[in-house]
């Protein structure tokens, strides 16, 4: 396999050469010009949906896309076009000799270093000259270089391969020129006193396959040492900014140079620990990496021991092996510290950063030594670094980790903002495009605390519409489930059920985008569940989150809330509870998301109210209420203004509790959230019929706060059926009819009761 030529450069070289001649008339400039570019540059990066259809034919030009790029093209010359010129030019190497002269003549296309007794201009050829540095002057450049160092077996086979890639336009040849015959491949074949079918010839080209078939072009030289090299970098970053693996097609032609005799460039062996670890083949990725770094370190310095370190300690904790990550990141810090590199420096002190908030028990020690100092002084240096290596995507991740500790602390909101405007600020100035997935979240994150839904939705749908063809593979779906328990929120199961469908196949190809997938679907599942009363269904759905392995704490967390609702909705409020301080005092100690601490300390209160000592979550509910409003987080806040009007309610103080709900319940209502509409229509309810039990017997404000307490109690109904809670239906429904048979009213009564009777039975056959 030649390390640069191959027939089809012959080819680009050919339409090089007739556009140098003047034959490209101004009309047909731009579309040559633009086929001609987009081989001879580097690849760009192109989008996920794309990436299938990239393959060995992306890096080498067959004879049919030079057909299709120039024969609607009509040349300088009448009645022919450059297709017609191109092909005359290909036939026109009728033999080794001729492939010499063509190789010979490419540098009259350039232009001559300036020589003071060079020839006058006059007695130049008259032909548009490349500059030596332009791309096309470049290119041809390389090509007559790599010509000259061609051993004479390595050009005899360019020879063969150039024949077999003509081959298919014989029969357009022949109807251009009549006297073109089998042989006219070669004009020595062609000559009178030579035997085309005698033993030289068989000899010299034996059975060539002159159909061009894959397999024939493939073995015989079509792709070059460059070409793969080029393919592998392209999968390389394939894999590494989307996250994706090989996709299937590729990994068949990789199987299939690798078993014509090709040369395998060392980048292959890169690409097989990449798409094993991805797979979560955790041996054949360890070989993998170590086979090629022992391949690169034969050839080059130390210079890349530190990223030898960096992949071998992110695979190690991508398996769970998190002592072992901590350590080969340590000693990544030190070698890069020693080399001078900074790129490498700065995005290990960012990888420890996110490994600490991720598992803050691993990195009790380094924290103890000092190594990264506080949260906030880790994130200072790392601005700082990034700013001096304008390391931008690491400047926008540092400002968005530096927003969402802002936010996990309960700090200012807005001093969290203005982290997340510097971020977005520099995604668009820098045109850091692989940024917009996680600022968007973030801003989807912010509102969402701050109980604005419809914003918060906005955001993530803005991401999907707009963003997602350029952006990681892992920020693509992190949205989209994110999104999908949006709708469940809303009660639009079958839509998050849809939206869950809706993340693209090839990306849960990847292990650990699987997990997450798989774990974000088994949650949702899970409170659809609950709420249908499915216990044993949801039992079975828990147990098998709890054996999955995870290893984001957001999911852990909410995994640990369904179990202790599973309890709850059992009646088993002393376990809920136990587990539930279990689950306060590693919180605590870990230091996790307020809003996570605040979440399960209402959830607290709420245990006690079920359990029907609601006083005992007194204190609970109100600390949590001043800290939610302290730190902005709105939904928790009307949650526990909720569980407070409980205990008001226990303690009779119902005017307390109708007022107290109905200055929060609008505000609560644009978090787009059933359960807590309905929680908090269902306490309303409850005030105004303590109310009306106050009131005189047959007065005028009893009976409107029946009313209202009704018009309460159907709202809850309603926001209890779109989430699909059977309980909480029944219950409105229970209470609708015994406030109708105080009122005497037993037609009513007798039909809220045959209703609630008519729900139990549609869950049991649901069930």
């Amino acid at each position: 396999m030649s390390r640069h030529l191959t027939p089809s450069k012959i080819g680009l070289l050919a339409l090089i050469r007739l556009y140098s001649d003047g034959v490209v008339p101004s009309s047909a400039t731009i579309p040559v010009l633009s086929f001609l570019i987009s081989y001879l540059l580097p690849v760009r990066s192109k989008t996920s949906q794309e990436d299938d259809s990239v393959s060995r034919d992306g890096f080498t030009v067959s004879i049919q896309k030079l057909q299709s790029a120039t024969i609607s093209h009509a040349s300088a010359i009448p009645g022919r076009t450059i297709w017609d010129l191109l092909l005359k030019q290909l036939w026109a190497i009728n033999s080794l000799d001729a492939l010499h002269a063509f190789f010979d003549e490419l540098p009259l296309l350039l232009e001559k270093p300036f020589d003071a007794n060079a020839d006058p201009p006059d007695s130049r050829p008259k032909r548009m000259l490349f500059s030596r540095n332009s791309p096309l002057g470049a290119f041809v450049r390389r090509s007559q270089l790599e010509f000259t160092r061609l051993q004479f077996h390595d050009g005899s086979n360019l020879w063969k391969s150039l024949i077999i890639y003509r081959a298919p336009t014989l029969a357009v040849w022949k109807r251009r020129n009549p006297a073109a015959g089998p042989y006219s491949y070669d004009s020595n074949l062609q000559a009178v006193s030579f035997d085309p079918t005698g033993t030289l010839s068989n000899l010299v080209y034996g059975n060539l396959p002159l159909d061009s078939s894959k397999d024939g072009i493939l073995k015989h030289g079509n792709t070059s040492t460059d070409d793969m090299e080029k393919l592998l970098d392209y999968q390389v970053s394939r894999m590494q900014r989307p996250g994706n693996r090989v996709p299937q097609s590729m990994q068949s032609q990789l199987r299939a140079m690798a078993k014509s005799g090709l040369i395998i460039p060392s980048v292959a062996s890169y690409v097989h620990f990449l798409d094993a670890w991805k797979s979560g083949d955790y041996p054949s990725s360890f070989d993998s990496l170590h086979r090629y770094f022992d391949y690169t370190m034969q050839s080059r310095d130390r210079s890349l021991y530190q990223y030898a370190l960096l992949n071998l300690a992110i695979l190690q904790a991508d398996f769970g092996c998190f002592s072992e990550a901590v350590t080969a990141m340590q000693e990544t810090v030190a070698t890069a510290r020693e080399n001078h590199d900074m790129p490498c420096l700065n995005y290990s002190l960012s990888w420890l950063y996110q490994f600490g908030r991720t598992h803050p028990d691993e990195m009790a020690e380094i924290q103890k030594k000092g190594v990264l100092g506080s949260e906030k002084e880790a994130l200072s240096f790392l601005k700082a670094k990034a700013k001096e290596s304008n390391m931008w995507t690491l400047l926008s991740t540092t400002l968005l980790s530096e927003a969402k500790l802002l936010l996990s602390n309960g700090d200012n909101v807005t001093q969290a903002f203005e982290s997340i405007v510097k971020a977005s600020h520099l995604n668009v100035t820098k045109n850091i495009t692989e940024g917009y997935g996680g600022l968007m979240l973030m801003q989807s994150s912010i509102f969402d605390r701050l109980g604005v839904g419809c914003q918060a939705w906005s955001y993530c749908e803005l991401f999907l519409q707009c963003y997602a063809g350029q952006s990681p593979s892992e920020d693509v779906i992190q949205i989209q489930c994110k999104s999908a328990h949006m709708l469940a929120r809303k009660g639009r199961w079958e839509e998050a059920m849809s939206r869950m469908d809706e993340v693209d196949h090839e990306a849960l190809r990847t292990l650990r985008y699987q997990q997450f997938w798989i774990t974000n679907l088994g949650i949702l599942k899970l409170h659809r569940h609950l709420h249908r009363d499915e216990l044993d269904a949801g039992d079975h759905v828990l147990a098998q989150l709890q054996a999955a392995p995870t290893g984001v704490p957001e999911l852990q967390y909410n995994i640990s809330i369904a179990e202790i609702q599973l309890h709850m909705r059992r009646g088993d409020h002393t376990h809920a509870l136990g587990l539930l301080e279990q689950l306060l005092t590693d919180l605590n100690q870990q230091e996790a998301d307020i809003f996570q601490r605040l979440k399960a300390m209402v959830l607290k209160a709420r245990i006690y109210d079920e359990a029907g000592v609601p006083q005992k979550g007194f204190s609970v509910a109100l600390r949590a209420a001043s800290l939610a409003h302290k730190a902005r987080l709105l939904p928790v806040l009307w949650e526990a203004v909720g569980a407070i009007g409980r205990v008001l309610i226990s303690m009779k103080e119902f005017g307390a509790t109708v007022r107290l709900i109905e200055n929060v319940l609008p505000q609560a209502l644009e978090c787009e959230d059933c359960d807590l509409a309905a929680y908090l229509f269902s306490c309303l309810a409850d005030g105004h019929m303590g109310m009306a039990g106050q009131a005189n017997g047959g007065s005028l404000q009893r009976k409107e706060k029946l009313t209202k307490a009704l018009e309460a109690l159907d709202r809850a109904f309603e926001e209890f059926s779109r989430v699909e809670d059977i309980r909480g239906q029944c219950e409105m429904m229970a209470k609708k009819a015994t406030i109708m048979h105080r009122n005497g009213d037993s037609v009513l009564a007798n039909d809220c009761a045959a209703k609630y009777l008519d729900i139990k039975a549609a869950a049991k056959v649901q069930d």
